[in-house]
């Protein structure tokens, strides 16, 4: 039996990925994290893009990023979240500074001046280089001369939220990334800072959302049953059970089939099968039997 969802969407906090990604999508909440972690106000052209896939040529390893956007002077944000420390994150962000500069320019391209400026955010609550820093920033530098930089347009910087250098940084971005850890009503109500009640606003939202209820459990019983099953059974099953347990919660309400295919935006015969299946296991409507029961009418 798959694993069931350890944490609860309103239990999220910005640090994990699945909520951050959400919340990430509004242009302004995006903008509103760039702005405190780098200190510094851009404007973005258009509604960022989450969970970007790249991938140079088959035979290379693609990767994916949690959040892509582009600011009005063609600079290029890339932002990640990490939890945990794997050891390579420091090669892994040169690789994927490799792999996004491979992107920019179209085939053809002679002028390797017309690749756009970039800055590269990974953003984790865990110190990579063990300075105490909240904040490194990396750019081409040359070891004889210090004061000379290659200035070829690319910078990586690593947020460290337990850092300890606090005169060096601003109360916003100090009380930012506390809540990142801590995204709570009472974090978000003592600051002071517009753009992390804004943020708070969108990660409320996102919360609050059914439709991001259903996304949530949904992710989590496909990673689950992916991992016992495989990758093509684990995601019919997770998406199955989780349809299965919306259904079933609704029929708890006394909402009939017409109400609840409305609701969940699913096809009328559909829902149908699985409540009149469903009224069979009245009423604990245990899901795992339902989705069981519904397998082995369908293979006659």
């Amino acid at each position: 039996m798959a694993n069931t969802v350890t944490t609860k969407l309103e239990e999220l906090n910005l640090m994990d990925r699945f909520l951050f990604d959400e919340v990430m999508e509004d242009k302004e909440a995006y903008e509103a994290v760039v702005n405190i972690l780098l200190e510094n106000e851009i404007e973005l052209l258009e509604k960022p893009e989450t969970e970007k896939e790249f991938r140079v040529s088959p035979e290379l390893r693609q990767i994916r990023l949690d959040v892509i956007g582009m600011d009005v002077e063609k600079k290029i944000y890339y932002t990640e979240m990490q939890n945990r420390n794997t050891g390579n994150l420091c090669k892994r962000s040169r690789y994927y500074q490799a792999q996004l500069d491979v992107s920019l320019l179209e085939p053809g391209s002679k002028d390797f001046n017309l690749l756009n400026d970039s800055c590269l955010i990974l953003i984790s609550p865990f110190d990579i280089f063990g300075r105490g820093l909240y904040r490194y920033t990396f750019e081409g530098v040359c070891k004889e001369c210090p004061d000379l930089k290659i200035e070829d347009g690319a910078i990586r910087i690593f947020i460290n939220t337990k850092g300890n250098n606090k005169d060096n940084f601003s109360q916003e971005f100090l009380d930012f990334v506390e809540y990142v850890t801590d995204s709570s009503d009472e974090m978000a109500n003592k600051t002071n800072s517009d753009n992390i009640k804004l943020i708070h606003e969108k990660v409320k939202k996102i919360r609050a959302s059914e439709k991001m209820g259903v996304k949530y459990m949904q992710l989590w019983e496909e990673k689950a049953y992916i991992r016992d099953e495989g990758i093509e059974e684990g995601l019919a099953k997770g998406h199955s059970l989780t349809l299965i347990h919306l259904v079933c919660k609704k029929l708890r309400k006394g909402k009939n089939i017409e109400e609840i295919a409305e609701e969940l935006e699913e096809e009328h015969e559909e829902i149908k099968r699985i409540c009149n299946t469903a009224k069979m296991f009245a009423p604990d409507y245990d899901v795992e039997k339902i989705y069981e029961q519904l397998q082995e009418e369908k293979s006659k």
